[in-house]
């Protein structure tokens, strides 16, 4: 298992007197956000439920929305369904991909009130905004934001803990490494270069050590970006496909086409508000045509 940083703030939530909240745990596909949700159940609780709204048949979604108004036998069925016992303050929902099931991410307001289980979300980034039409988004739910794997945690999934100490304590005291240290902290950084921080991708690194393999299954990952890009810029494929597929290039030159902009800067709110004329105009023609 590769450990990772959040699992603190997993635990700070758990621990929290008088939480009536549910938490989201939101990023970009492939950054680990399921198997994260999973671990933390394994640590600290008692048992540890699991669905995954992404595969769910059409039956469960009808059973779900029937049942939803009566939690105690909602949570009854979903015990004998899904064949994990729950037992009071000590099991762990796990609602996964609930942006594929819409009335589910609703719902958990009645879970939070309920306080009989602790409840958490995953959901893909983008499709977590997207996804939100006809329901009420609840008060009661907490967002936790999940990255790649930062330099820290890629050390750690190599099994370089003690390595990490080195360089911290160095970085605190102010002190230049040994030469031969220097050396293997380049060699690291450029292997977190080479290898990046998606979990999965890490894990087949550090177990065979092999560049090849870690590069197939980034082209796995970035083959299902496009796909999802091709999903949501409906209109825009083209433009949005080719300006994607340049990055890399773009990343490696020195004159940049493209650059990151804050969303506050006024940049960001001039192109943002531009994009919005269109549909501002034909609501305007609407309300005038009425």
């Amino acid at each position: 298992m590769i450990e990772r940083k959040a699992l603190k703030t997993l635990l700070g939530w758990k621990n929290r007197q008088n939480r009536q909240t549910v938490l989201l745990i939101e990023g970009a596909h492939r950054v680990g956000k399921s198997t994260l949700a999973q671990e933390f159940g394994r640590a600290h609780y008692k048992s540890t439920l699991t669905i995954d709204f992404s595969t769910i048949t059409e039956e469960f979604k009808s059973l779900f929305l029937e049942l939803r108004m009566d939690i105690e036998r909602l949570y009854q069925y979903l015990s004998a369904v899904f064949q994990v016992p729950l037992y009071p303050k000590e099991s762990l929902l796990i609602f996964d991909e609930v942006q594929c099931f819409p009335p589910a991410r609703a719902f958990v307001k009645h879970i939070a009130a309920n306080a009989s289980f602790d409840c958490i979300e995953t959901g893909s980034l983008l499709s977590i905004k997207q996804n939100i039409d006809g329901i009420l988004i609840p008060s009661e739910e907490e967002s936790l934001r999940l990255h790649p794997l930062d330099f820290e945690e890629f050390l750690c999934a190599l099994d370089e803990r003690a390595f990490v100490d080195i360089l911290k304590d160095t970085y605190a005291s102010l002190r230049p490494l040994p030469d031969a240290m220097h050396k293997k902290a380049m060699r690291l950084v450029r292997e977190y270069m080479l290898v990046g921080g998606m979990p999965h991708v890490v894990d087949i690194f550090s177990q065979r050590h092999s560049f090849a393999e870690a590069d197939f299954e980034k082209r796995q990952i970035l083959d299902l970006y496009r796909k999802d890009v091709g999903r949501f810029a409906r209109g825009y494929q083209d433009k949005v496909m080719s300006i994607f597929d340049e990055i890399p290039a773009q990343l490696s030159t020195h004159e940049k086409r493209f650059k990151e902009i804050p969303q506050e800067s006024p940049v960001f709110i001039q192109g943002r508000n531009a994009a919005l004329k269109p549909r501002r105009y034909f609501f305007e023609r609407q309300a005038t045509n009425r």
